[in-house]
């Protein structure tokens, strides 16, 4: 898992170099913003983003 201090512009820009979104951005309680992205060689690793 990769700590982002944003992980929708980390996803857009991840996006543009042919990754994919694997599901939702989802929120867990009141601390972090999780996700998982596939890289274009299929490799899935893990975003968060502490919410303050």
């Amino acid at each position: 898992m990769f700590a982002v201090d944003d992980i929708d512009a980390t996803i857009a820009a991840l996006q543009s170099r042919g990754a994919d979104l694997v599901g939702d951005v989802v929120q867990y309680q009141d601390s972090y913003r999780l996700c998982y992205v596939r890289g274009p060689e299929g490799i899935i690793v893990a975003l968060a983003e502490q919410l303050s």
